[in-house]
């Protein structure tokens, strides 16, 4: 009998003609899967057996499933930090054969099954590249099974056409799951990584941003607030939360000798640009680190206090993330040390930072405002 992780709904799955009942363990509302990571864990009996590598939309309910289901390895590959670490602490009980892990990109290895959810919200080249990453790590008559949340969906079977001779197509009302069999390599890789150009204080540098990376191909608006509005000196010791492709911290770090640049993101594909851009430039003076900006391990108390902290925090999570960012500035900063935060809207910031930092300004920069924060005397 088949067992179904929590949050997952229950339901009767059918295969072929027989259908068969799955049994749930009591539900947790606020842990529910969504329905695209349902539809593929209802799938996993046509599924056949072997290894599988999959990738999860929230805390790896169909990964967690497979493993308690089937004596096999499952990889569960995120690629950011914060959500593989959310996922680990919702993992119930431990899965020997289960592996949940934070990585730039797949692993290296064959599997037998690749399961992907994503969502019709979702980004499409980051879709298209884990698509090919997906199908090149499968073995030759391996199967890949990937759904999404909508049920009209025609973008992905055309996209899985592609990769496929014959794609199967199932619909629901949660939206729709596609297989396929690979029959055969790929005959052409399409390269999704991206090296641009761009300049600071009439300096040329190179960059590397790859798909699922803020601000893919280009230098966001707010990257370049920040570079206007940083003040460098010889020597300064600098930490950008949430470095993305690193074009502030090659930015910063070129302007001056002597000057070393901490760039941290919990995004691994984010920490990898970063490091490909510091070689591209010949930069040895930048280190980039995986790290949620909660954790303090790569900060210690006898590490030399900051005198500069840039970032540009998200605006999905409410200022969740610029909270963190804030706390994590105020916690590392010299006394008078400066901290810069890029934002379109400034009343949380001016109603928040207050508490956390000796003085805070607004100043605006083209369509973006620069919050500038003075660290508090220790």
């Amino acid at each position: 009998m088949l067992h179904l992780p929590s949050g997952l709904s229950e339901d009767k799955v059918a295969k072929g003609k027989r259908k068969t009942a799955r049994t749930l363990k009591p539900p947790r509302p606020r842990f529910e899967a969504r329905p695209a990571e349902q539809l593929l864990a209802h799938a996993l009996a046509d599924m056949p057996a072997g290894s599988i590598l999959c990738t999860s939309l929230g805390r790896g309910q169909f990964a967690v499933a497979a493993a308690q289901n089937r004596p096999c390895e499952v990889f569960c590959s995120f690629v950011d930090l914060y959500a593989r670490n959310v996922a680990k602490k919702f993992l119930a009980e431990p899965c020997p054969n289960l592996r949940l892990e934070c990585l730039a990109d797949f692993p290296d290895q064959e599997f037998d099954v690749f399961a992907l959810p994503i969502t019709a919200s979702g980004d499409a080249e980051f879709v298209r590249d884990m698509l090919q990453s997906g199908h090149q790590r499968l073995r030759v008559g391996g199967m890949m099974f990937v759904a999404t949340d909508n049920r009209t969906d025609t973008w992905l079977h055309e996209e899985l056409r592609k990769l496929f001779s014959k794609v199967t197509r199932r619909a629901s009302e949660r939206g729709a799951l596609y297989s396929a069999t690979k029959t055969e390599p790929l005959r052409k890789l399409k390269n999704f990584d991206c090296q641009f150009a761009f300049r600071d204080e009439g300096r040329l540098i190179q960059a590397v941003s790859h798909p699922g990376v803020f601000s893919h191909r280009r230098v966001d608006g707010g990257a370049r607030a920040l570079m206007k509005a940083a003040q460098v000196q010889r020597g300064y010791r600098i930490l950008e939360l949430g470095c993305g492709s690193g074009v502030v911290s090659l930015a910063l770090a070129l302007r001056g000798e002597g000057i070393q640049v901490q760039a941290i993101d919990s995004n691994a594909r984010a920490v990898e640009c970063t490091r490909r851009g510091a070689e591209l430039n010949g930069v040895s003076t930048i280190s980039p680190h995986l790290s949620t900006a909660e954790d303090d391990r790569d900060q210690r108390a006898s590490d030399p206090a900051v005198d500069l902290v840039v970032a540009n925090p998200p605006y999905y999570s409410n200022y969740r993330i610029a909270e963190i960012f804030a706390r994590r500035a105020a916690r590392v900063l010299r006394p008078n040390g400066t901290a810069l935060f890029v934002t379109k809207q400034t009343d949380w910031y001016e109603e928040t930072l207050p508490r956390l930092f000796s003085a805070v300004a607004v100043e605006p920069m083209g369509n973006y405002q620069i919050v500038r924060c003075l660290g508090k005397a220790r």
